[in-house]
């Protein structure tokens, strides 16, 4: 796998629509079974964070810590994390011989394979997005000499995939406007820590969404709040809309009218703060002036 990951040839160079045809097929009978269960880059999403420590009964820091390892998102200063692989094989910690143990459960990139899918906006036009699918095929992979045929959609829907692009679609937008801006502007250590905090450890979002002044900060409406508190899902999308908000400036969250006024208030009252010890250390410079220059005329005499 590590020598395929740096050969784009493995990518074929043909749009496919739900429509195209697709001959593949996985199971245990597969010479290469389970193979790509092992050397292999399994970046986490955060709903796959959210349903794998579900499927393990752990916390969310419980299975980061034990189960991952940190890594950079698309090349971004954007933390996330990956699978950390295991023994001599590095292996997926979840892969026996028989396969996977938290198949129903699977991470994204997993359901994806060998279907790949692009997903373009049209610049300047809101909601205009151009979807197509393209075969990742990988010499190692015998699934393709299989006879079993399908179609894309078929092969998707099959997989289980329609859920969690519409979980994933926000976060990968999040990712790949950070990934537009280049190495034009980095994010500072705090909105890293934000980041990751948001998008890895819900128990912790939660926490600060309600044991914060957030609550007193932004407009949020009740049945909204009520829904965070016990709303996984709720409150997985709350967090990309509000990363959208504290990072780029989307709109989607306001600000209470109440604490805009109270900023306005207390960046006046520093203002006049300033102003007040400008003009005190002038008149303190000149008496310190008209003393020295005192004192000089009383040498003058002497």
């Amino acid at each position: 796998m590590k020598s395929t990951d740096k050969n784009p040839s493995c990518v074929m160079p043909e749009k496919l629509s739900l429509d195209s045809p697709l001959q593949f097929e996985c199971h245990p009978g597969v010479s290469c079974f389970t193979a790509c269960c092992h050397n292999i880059q399994i970046v986490l999403t955060p709903y796959d964070i959210m349903i794998l420590r579900r499927r393990l009964n752990l916390s969310a820091h419980e299975f980061i810590t034990q189960y991952t390892e940190p890594t950079y998102l698309e090349k971004t200063d954007m933390p996330g994390v990956q699978i950390k692989l295991t023994g001599e094989k590095n292996a997926c910690p979840f892969v026996t011989a028989e396969g996977c143990t938290v198949y129903a459960d699977r991470p994204t990139a997993c359901r994806y394979y060998p279907v790949g899918m692009a997903d373009f906006h049209e610049g300047g036009k809101e909601g205009r997005e151009e979807k197509f699918f393209f075969l990742v095929k990988e010499p190692h992979c015998k699934g393709f000499d299989e006879q079993k045929k399908w179609t894309i959609g078929e092969w998707r829907a099959d997989q289980g995939v329609d859920v969690r692009d519409e979980m994933n679609k926000e976060w990968l937008r999040l990712v790949m406007r950070r990934k537009s801006f280049g190495h034009q502007a980095n994010l500072s250590e705090a909105a890293q820590r934000m980041f990751f905090m948001a998008t890895t450890d819900l128990d912790h979002f939660r926490r600060f969404v309600f044991e914060s002044s957030f609550l007193n900060t932004y407009e949020i409406d009740q049945e909204t709040v009520d829904r965070l508190r016990v709303d996984d899902e709720a409150l997985l999308r709350f967090s990309f809309k509000y990363l959208a908000n504290a990072l780029f400036g989307a709109e989607g969250l306001s600000i209470k009218q109440s604490k805009v006024l109270a900023k306005a208030e207390a960046m006046r009252k520093e203002q006049e703060d300033n102003l007040r010890r400008i003009e005190e250390d002038y008149k303190r410079l000149k008496a310190e002036r008209e003393q020295l220059k005192q004192e000089q005329k009383a040498q003058k005499k002497s």
